[in-house]
């Protein structure tokens, strides 16, 4: 058609002279029609994500309550990737979800080469985030020499620390903020996460605050060379690597330390301390007094500047 032809279509569909407009995928490109409400697409198996989220958006672009029909053909079945995509696009409807798209995208398709257009990978057999993960630790031992090392110790003091539901609803925030406590590798970012979590939550209550010391006191623990710390009463049995460090940890703890071996440390505290709660915020305030008086490493910026422009190159190239 030509372009005269072109904008006699669009101005009678515009206008109700028309009901229905037949179109190829051109209409994704930027076309703003606001009375237009229900799309159906054929053959949506044979799109790419990004074209069936593309489409999806010329509907619904007004005051009234929109439709989008993905039809798929009877004859042939539907491929596990398009059925992958397929499942993208019903999952992700809410708004601002271009961008949970564009990182489904890149998990289904693959990075392959970061810097380059090639788009082979297996991104997807790990997740983006993992695989975000990899490549940071990848990074700092080229820098550095050396695999950095997550100091952490198994803490089992029969706390309740968890996010409850009533602090944030959402399933898939949840799940988010359950993922950065996960990835925490110092109390300061620990601290930070805090921060954010009041910031969109508001005052977290005291089971997110026992979440968080419990993470503070798994760090600290590592830091101070303690492999696990078991609340077995009357006694907190701590497993020790580092028997000099651990007794910096300690040091002015209430109640009585006993050493079994170099690799073992039995603390009896008067009862009022040995209540799960009191234990946990007890022992993480004790360790964090120690670390504040521990020289700190100068913070690394160029890593993280780099992983952070390596992902959005990568979030670029999952929604191209």
């Amino acid at each position: 058609m030509t372009e005269d032809e072109l904008e006699d279509v669009m101005r009678r569909f515009i206008y109700h002279d028309a009901d229905i407009l037949v179109s190829t995928t051109i209409i994704e490109s930027g076309l703003d029609i606001p009375n237009a409400n229900t799309m159906i697409i054929e053959n949506a198996d044979m799109f790419g994500l990004s074209q069936l989220h593309q489409l999806r958006g010329r509907v619904g672009r007004y005051k009234h309550r929109a439709y989008c029909y993905l039809l798929l053909p009877p004859d042939r079945p539907v491929t596990p990737v398009a059925a992958k995509r397929l499942k993208a696009i019903e999952e992700y409807s809410h708004l601002g979800a271009g961008f949970k798209i564009a990182m489904r995208d890149l998990e289904i398709r693959g990075a392959g080469n970061i810097l380059g257009p090639e788009q082979s990978g297996h991104i997807s057999a790990v997740g983006y985030e993992l695989y975000c993960q990899l490549l940071e630790e990848a990074v700092t031992q080229l820098k550095t020499g050396s695999k950095p090392i997550r100091p952490e110790a198994h803490v089992e003091l029969g706390v309740a620390a968890f996010l409850p539901k009533t602090y944030i609803p959402a399933d898939k925030q949840r799940m988010d903020m359950y993922r950065r406590v996960s990835r925490c590798n110092s109390v300061e970012q620990v601290k930070e996460l805090q921060k954010d979590m009041q910031d969109a939550f508001g005052e977290p209550p005291r089971t997110v605050l026992l979440l968080l010391a419990l993470t503070e006191a798994r760090l600290l623990s590592g830091f101070f060379g303690i492999d696990s710390i078991l609340k077995k009463d009357p006694d907190v049995v701590f497993k020790v690597a580092d028997a000099t460090r651990a007794q910096k940890a300690l040091t002015g703890a209430p109640g009585r330390l006993s050493v079994i071996d170099p690799q073992t440390v039995y603390l009896r505290m008067p009862a009022t301390f040995m209540e799960s709660d009191a234990c946990l915020l007890t022992l993480r305030n004790l360790m964090m007094k120690a670390y504040d008086k521990e020289p700190k490493p100068e913070p690394v910026v160029e890593e993280a500047a780099t992983t952070s422009v390596v992902r959005q190159q990568m979030a670029e190239a999952g929604a191209s």
